[in-house]
């Protein structure tokens, strides 16, 4: 291999990448609108790199020595993997090879020719990624272009970075087969011939002199993939072995994050590779090896990446406490350097930035920025002792104490509240029961809905701003609210649709909104992270103790209930997707934190039901999104996150219709949680999956209402109502016609009203025309 130096003693596995102000989701959606060219949109992409690449420096990594890492992405970098090793399904064939970014897009969202790829979440995390879709016929040819560019842009910046690219073992176990592949194909069966792609990439980034480069295989700590984590290290060992070999190369980090490598560590420093990270805020070290020596042995020659600083959450990381860890592994004669546990893609950019949030609260916080520095400060307490950074140990301790004692942190009367709820709070009536009693709401056969939320209109955003700013007063967004909810209503009326929802105008973000109004949480006003593609949300802050301080949601379902006949759904964020998308504090279990959340949203389905809703729809799209990676784990979730699901929901009555709705996830090993949550009806993400997730529910024997999404609104197309109703009779060779509800896959909020319009209105044609497979002959359909 190529000669190069150790890493520096302090780097980060990965920066979020979208702009501090959001620069990069506005230049894609400016190409894309056609307002601005592919040149355009390469410099600004440019810009925001190499302003990446500066900030990085000033907060304290060495720009020499591969400290900074390129993981930059357009949209996805799976998405970037796909193309990097040439693997364009067939179904693309037209478009591979081209190499703009109109053919990038059109995997990633789809356009007129194309179905996009299928979208699910990134291991335990609220990023989606682009599934790629192999077969035994895909093709396979290297293709490093972009990750050289990045290279060379760095270069003539001073910067020596380290190209950050998904890992082989990874990347073939998050694949899906394709619709081509054989009835026993997998696509890890082609791990040999992926192998020898990533060789020639890595030799293709040594020429072009990267010294390091950053290959990442979370796969190695989960428990949820298609191989146990022996099969799963055995294959990564097979893998580096053979890229370790290479006679010409860069240096490797073998990085393995979002989980617990301890029992793999020996068997992965005794790889040839140069450094391995590990997550040691969700993950430990193996004390026995440790302790035994064996450990140092396993790493002679090579790095240990200790991930110190959490990449997942925005406290401020304990400096004594982690200062201590790095010292065991140096005293053990393990060369270290700091690192964070994970990519900062999950978390925001600066907290310095949030002048609106609470001085104290702020003092608590870590952003990007701050984790960064943490990092650098370990790195040289590690070096020079903890006299060397007793100004910030002192700090930091400062801030640890005060969160602890802070009021608000600890609310007797909320802990007595939860301390009190028995089994009898978390259980509804029989489900027969039920199901008679929800007749008299009149919902027909292959009911057609939406999940919640219409398009959120520039005029919409213009008026919340405005309100915000203090230029429109309470009276006068009010009424703007209202006349919007009338439109919506309206619209959906003379759609077709059979339960209607109020569009949710009013709510900036499914958890923000609610976040702004329970106690026990703050939100930010720069803090954006990425969710897919140009997709970002700013997620909550949960700090203290919750509770509902007055109705959130009533008045304006209750509204809107006033202006129609047809039912109105209330609409509510289950409490652990609340969790999901906040940062969550980290001083008590999870479970007690969503037990709070819990019983807010009873106060707030209580005062629903009083105003006159029957229907009431809790989304929990993150429930397999946080399901453990450890599958010892996974018990203790489903039992807390299922039983929180119902504390919110076993208040209401058996006349009342209880809806929830999933997204974007294998549901799969759930399905007995998502059975557990003992909705009325469930609606569940299937339309780019052609309705996979339909099987596993028929072979559970699913017996309530099951909405699998018809309508993809996470791509521009516009589905034909052929279409969607084909889809519709997938779904029901498998769910009796009597449970199937119609549907989108996940809300409007996104779109635009045309697309959105015309696709609903397909949709109700799509549900008409299956009403009609099973009219008798000469019957009218509603």
């Amino acid at each position: 291999m190529t000669a190069t130096t150790p890493l520096p003693t302090a780097t980060i596995l990965g920066y979020p990448r979208i702009g501090r102000r959001r620069e990069l989701k506005r230049a894609v959606e400016s190409f894309w609108a056609g307002r601005i060219d592919e040149t355009e949109l390469r410099a600004t992409a440019r810009e925001l790199r190499a302003a990446t690449r500066e900030r990085l420096v000033a907060l304290g990594l060495p720009a020499a020595g591969g400290a900074i890492p390129e993981s930059f992405s357009f949209y996805d970098q799976v998405l970037d993997a796909t193309l990097a090793l040439g693997a364009i399904p067939a179904r693309f064939a037209d478009i591979a090879g081209a190499g703009d970014l109109a053919s990038y897009f059109a995997l990633a969202r789809g356009d007129e020719r194309h179905q996009p790829l299928e979208m699910t979440k990134w291991f335990d995390t609220n990023y989606h990624y682009s599934v790629p879709e192999i077969d035994e016929r895909t093709p396979f040819a290297a293709d490093p272009a972009q990750l050289v560019a990045q290279l060379v842009e760095a270069r003539g910046q001073g910067v020596s970075s380290r190209p950050v690219l998904v890992g082989p073992v990874t990347y073939l176990l998050l694949a899906k087969p394709s619709d081509d592949a054989g009835r026993r194909f997998t696509p890890i069966d082609r791990l040999d011939e992926v192998v020898a792609v990533y060789a020639e990439l890595l030799a293709s980034l040594a020429a072009a002199g990267a010294e390091w480069v950053q290959l990442d295989e979370p796969a190695l700590v989960s428990d949820s993939l298609l191989l146990s984590r022996e099969e799963t290290l055995a294959l990564v060992e097979r893998a580096y072995r053979r890229l370790g070999g290479g006679a010409t190369r860069p240096a490797i980090l073998l990085a393995a994050p979002y989980g617990d490598s301890a029992a793999a560590l020996p068997r992965l420093g005794a790889l040839p590779v140069e450094a391995v990270q590990a997550d040691l805020v969700r993950g430990g070290l193996p004390e026995a090896a440790l302790a035994d020596g064996s450990l140092a042995q396993a790493f002679t020659g090579t790095q240990l990446v200790a991930g110190v600083v959490d990449g997942r959450n925005v406290w401020r990381t304990d400096l004594r406490a982690a200062l201590e860890r790095l010292g065991r592994l140096r005293d053990a004669g393990i060369a270290t350097v700091v690192g964070t546990a994970s990519s900062l893609q999950h978390v925001p950019h600066d907290v310095a930035e949030e002048t609106r949030l609470d001085a104290r609260l702020r003092s608590w916080l870590a952003f990007a920025d701050q984790k960064v520095a943490q990092t650098a400060t370990l790195a040289r307490g590690l070096a020079d002792g903890s006299a060397a950074i007793a100004a910030e140990l002192a700090e930091t301790d400062a801030a640890l104490a005060d969160r602890a004692s802070a009021p608000g942190v600890h609310v007797g009367a909320i802990r007595d509240r939860a301390a009190a709820v028995g089994e009898a709070d978390r259980r509804r009536g029989e489900e027969a029961e039920r199901r008679d009693a929800q007749r008299a709401l009149g919902i027909p056969e292959l009911a057609t809905t939406t999940i919640g939320s219409f398009p959120q209109t520039a005029e919409i955003r213009r008026a919340r701003a405005g309100f915000g700013r203090g230029e429109i007063d309470r009276e006068a967004y009010d009424g703007f609210l209202r006349a919007e909810i009338e439109r919506v209503i309206r619209l959906q009326e003379e759609i077709g649709l059979d339960v209607l929802v109020h569009g949710e105008a009013e709510r900036n973000d499914m958890v923000q909104y609610f976040a702004e109004h329970l106690d026990g949480f703050a939100v930010t006003e720069h803090g954006w992270v990425q969710s897919y593609g140009t997709r970002a949300t700013r997620p909550s802050i949960l700090w203290g103790d919750v509770s509902r301080p007055a109705p959130i949601t009533v008045s304006w379902s209750g509204y809107a209930q006033s202006l129609t006949e047809r039912p109105v759904k209330g609409m509510l964020t289950g409490p652990v997707t609340i969790l999901a998308w906040s940062f969550v504090r980290d001083d008590q279990p999870l479970a007690d934190t969503a037990d709070q959340v819990a019983l807010a949203l009873r106060d707030e389905i209580d005062d629903l039901v009083a105003a006159g809703i029957r229907i009431v729809q809790v989304d929990e799209p993150a429930l397999r999104e946080l399901l453990p990676l450890d599958a010892e784990r996974q018990r203790a979730y489903l039992d807390w996150s299922v039983g929180a699901f119902r504390l919110a929901t076993s208040g209401a009555g058996p006349g009342i219709q209880i809806h929830t709705h999933l997204c974007y996830s294998e549901f799969g090993e759930i399905i007995g949680a998502v059975d557990g949550l003992d909705a009325d009806v469930t609606s569940i993400e299937a339309a780019r999956s052609r309705m996979d997730v339909v099987a596993p529910l028929g072979d559970h024997g699913y017996s309530r209402g099951i909405g699998p999404g018809v309508y993809d609104i996470h791509s521009p197309r516009v589905p034909s109502a052929e279409e969607q109703a084909e889809l519709i009779r997938i779904a029901g060779r498998r769910i009796p016609g009597e449970q199937l509800w119609v549907n989108p896959d996940c809300g409007l909020k996104t779109r635009g009203y045309e697309e959105a319009v015309a696709s609903l209105t397909n949709l109700v044609r799509a549900a008409r025309l299956v009403r009609a497979d099973a009219a008798p002959a000469g019957a009218g359909t509603a």
